[in-house]
């Protein structure tokens, strides 16, 4: 109790020191970076302090090396763990959970913080490519901090840039050799890819000395990611090369540009077997009315002969004095005098227009794309996506035409066609602007990954929302849209992630 007490006081007095983080991968990432301080005291008064760096694995468990906690060691007891976000207010006592001193690795619990985790990124690594470190290097904080409380002030932790410069084995750990430059601090922080996906733990360095260049060693993702699993732990991981936005907009429009070509292709296709199939028709239909003209015709005459004959017989009958029977020949000869003059009046004309013709684009009715509706399943697209956590490789979902989701959610309305809901959540720090075309079957999850004062904002936005279950009313949709540009234009002009799928009705 007097040690938790002591630590309370130390953060008592401290004051909100966050830097606002830029809309890019690694700024998201620092998101889950800690400070790690190690405070022992004994009879009350504080003799030691370590710090160093810890990043979140899971929204409570904090991944470090396993020499920025020694210090428990050292005093069994008497040395509590602090855990200082980079964003907020607050401070928190972690608690050591699991130990590795020969990969100098270490897992802590810290409650009453919910953390956004990072992701470890498990495939192929290049000489030379690009790499990020985060922490909180020693360096600097002695240069910048003006009291000890500075230690403990939620703080955004500091990026230094390097390349991978190889693969080595360190006291049989295997470890990632690079150039980011990094101190005494920076242990137990995240060595990260462009796209923010963990490569590494940093954890010792090499000295320059007598001219030569320093190296830094982090380790390797494989040895991390079998601590966890010993720990059972479990732990997000993407094996998809980062793949910046502007390079999946590149791919976009070559796709689209392909599907377009494609679609020209087919309408061109459709259009001359429609021409072909209305050619077809209109001969045939020319040939059917030909037919039925020619049979009319005839029959008419027939039936004048036959009128003409009555004719003949009704007179032959008036002579011999059989007066009824004359009367009705007179009366059906005149029936099928009436009846020729009829057929051959009413003998069809040839029209044109009375053919079924194609429409402008060139498609018949039965070959329109009917937009999607019913059960579907929705299928990853990653040539087209630009994947940086890990992915639901499958979304499976009902879809009304009204916009009506899982009978549930309102959709609304999108600018230039489709379905559009922005998921603002209470807890994980992340914005989803969800896109549907029920046409195209194009389904989107647009992700930005934001920091916690942009997540107030956007919670307070979402709270202006009316339209929550689904609803046929189309102002209540109208509305809803109104609504969500609000959301969306408090939102980066980049996202951090965007996953395409392609949908099709589900079996």
């Amino acid at each position: 109790m007097r040690l938790l007490t002591c630590w309370l006081t130390a953060l008592a007095a401290l004051l909100v020191s966050t830097t606002p983080a830029r809309a890019d991968d690694v700024s998201a990432a620092a998101r889950g970076v800690v400070r790690v301080v190690v405070i022992a005291t004994v009879d009350g008064e504080m003799v030691d302090v370590e710090h160093g760096t810890g990043f979140a694995v899971a929204p409570g468990r904090i991944v470090t090396n396993a020499h920025v906690v020694e210090l428990l060691e050292r005093y069994p007891g008497e040395a509590v763990v602090g855990v200082v976000p980079s964003e907020g207010d607050k401070s928190f006592e972690g608690r050591v959970l699991r130990l590795d001193k020969s990969r100098d690795l270490a897992l802590i619990e810290v409650s009453g913080v919910r953390l956004p985790p990072l992701t470890l990124y498990t495939g192929a690594l290049g000489e030379s490519d690009p790499l990020i470190a985060l922490g909180y290097p020693g360096n600097v904080d002695l240069a910048t901090a003006r009291s000890a409380d500075d230690f403990v002030t939620p703080t955004a932790p500091v990026r230094s840039q390097g390349v991978m410069s190889g693969n080595r084995t360190l006291e049989g750990t295997a470890v990632l050799v690079h150039t980011a430059s990094i101190a005494r601090g920076n242990s137990g922080g995240p060595l990260l890819d462009r796209c923010g996906r963990v490569l590494g733990v940093n954890s010792a360095l090499t000295r320059g000395e007598e001219g030569d260049a320093s190296f830094a060693f982090a380790i390797a993702d494989s040895e991390l990611i079998a601590f966890l699993r010993e720990a059972g732990q479990p732990v997000s991981t993407i094996a998809t090369p980062c793949l910046t936005l502007a390079d999946a907009d590149a791919r976009d429009r070559a796709d689209a540009e392909r599907q377009g070509v494609e679609d020209r292709e087919r309408a061109r296709a459709a259009a001359e077997r429609a021409r072909d199939e209305r050619e077809t028709a209109l001969e045939q239909a020319r040939a059917d009315n030909a037919e039925t003209r020619e049979n009319m015709i005839a029959l008419a005459a027939l039936l004048l002969a036959l009128s003409v004959l009555a004719a003949g017989g009704a007179g032959l009958l008036a002579t011999r004095g059989q007066k009824r029977p004359a009367l009705y020949a007179g009366i059906g000869g005149g029936v099928l005098l009436l009846g020729a003059v009829a057929t051959f009046v009413l003998r069809p004309d040839f029209d044109p227009e009375s053919v079924a013709a194609a429409d402008e684009s060139g498609q018949t009715a039965a070959t329109r794309v009917a937009p999607l509706t019913g059960a579907l399943s929705c299928t990853l697209v990653p040539e087209r996506s630009r994947i940086i956590l890990s992915p639901v490789e499958t979304v499976r979902f009902d879809w009304r035409k009204d916009g009506c989701m899982n009978g549930r959610t309102q959709y609304a309305e999108a600018p230039g066609g489709g379905w559009e809901r922005i998921l603002v959540p209470s807890e994980d720090a992340t914005v989803s602007v969800l896109r549907f075309d029920p046409v195209s079957g194009s389904y989107t999850n647009t992700r930005y990954l934001l920091s916690a004062d942009a997540m107030t904002r956007a919670r307070s936005l979402r709270g202006q929302v009316q339209q929550k279950a689904c609803a046929t009313d189309t102002g209540g949709r109208a509305a809803l849209a109104t609504q969500q540009s609000a959301i969306r234009t408090a939102l980066p002009t980049q996202a951090n992630e965007r996953l395409v799928y392609r949908c099709t009705a589900a079996k």
